[in-house]
């Protein structure tokens, strides 16, 4: 967490933030698909959960700035230094994803650039 976080390191909220992340258990993923890191972060909602939209999931169960309950990636750099952290190259698993049933043949060729 304290790498995770290295960029917080010396600011006066570092040590509780690292102390809240090794509170309690956490799920790790990596979410891959067309603007992941866009809907994903959508779905999480404003860092401060008294100020994110409900039906986000800070928005529905969060109150606070820090300990606000979920992790998204900011953009594919971070994404790509993240999985790093935490993840080992044998547990990302790779499989055959059945795009049509989350897009649309016609999404599919424009995202493609096709």
């Amino acid at each position: 967490m304290e790498k995770h976080y290295e960029e917080h390191k010396g600011k006066p909220f570092f040590e509780s933030l690292v102390n809240f992340m090794h509170s309690g258990p956490v799920i790790l993923a990596i979410l891959e698909g067309f603007d992941a890191i866009k809907v994903v972060r959508k779905l999480v909602g404003k860092t401060n959960g008294r100020e994110a939209e409900p039906g986000t999931i800070r928005g529905d169960f969060s109150m606070s700035q820090q300990n606000n309950l979920i992790h998204a990636s900011a953009d594919e750099e971070v994404a790509e230094r993240e999985i790093k952290l935490f993840f080992s190259q044998d547990e990302i698993l790779s499989y055959k994803k059945d795009e049509e049933l989350v897009y649309s043949k016609d999404e599919l060729e424009k995202l493609k650039g096709g």
